[in-house]
């Protein structure tokens, strides 16, 4: 059975920069030893990447989150150093949840990443409802919410809609 990582908006500006929180900064590690035991095994990793363009603060999301990040170029943008390993698929998603995981062909998926809350359910329950035949699950200490009460939220949501969190 084919299996995927999927690692969700590792950038810097969720973990240190405009976005950035201590709980972030503290999975760093943690995400890098899941994407090297990954890449040891040889199993596809997918990396997602939050793209916004300048326009960011007139569009329905900074509307609502007025404080502009991951725009597309910037170091804020970057995946974090020492997390992309060279050759890795990256998609550049302009909102919280990638609509085309059905076209990645996904078989047994671990999302890890941020923000537990907002892009990492997103995608764990767009790949349930495009993909039911997968087995989804998500690394808890391997996420960080907006914060620690949302990073709870968003874990036992996705227990609800029966994505596995380890």
């Amino acid at each position: 059975m084919k299996k995927t990582l999927i690692v969700v908006d590792m950038q810097n500006d969720f973990i240190d920069m405009a976005l950035g929180t201590p709980e972030a900064v503290a999975i760093v590690p943690k995400v890098r030893e899941k994407i090297r035991a990954y890449h040891e095994r040889g199993d596809e990793i997918i990396y997602t990447r939050d793209t916004h363009g300048e326009n960011y603060l007139q569009t329905p999301e900074g509307k609502k989150l007025p404080v502009e990040h991951c725009i597309k170029g910037s170091q804020g943008w970057q995946i974090a150093q020492g997390l992309y390993i060279e050759g890795c698929k990256i998609i550049d998603k302009p909102n919280f949840g990638w609509p085309h995981w059905k076209d990645e062909a996904l078989e047994q998926v671990e999302l890890v990443g941020l923000c537990t809350d907002i892009c990492v359910v997103s995608n764990a329950l767009i790949i349930k409802a495009v993909c039911p035949e997968a087995q989804v699950s998500v690394d808890a200490s391997c996420c960080a919410g907006v914060t620690p009460a949302t990073h709870e939220a968003a874990l036992a949501t996705m227990r609800m809609c029966q994505v596995e969190v380890k």
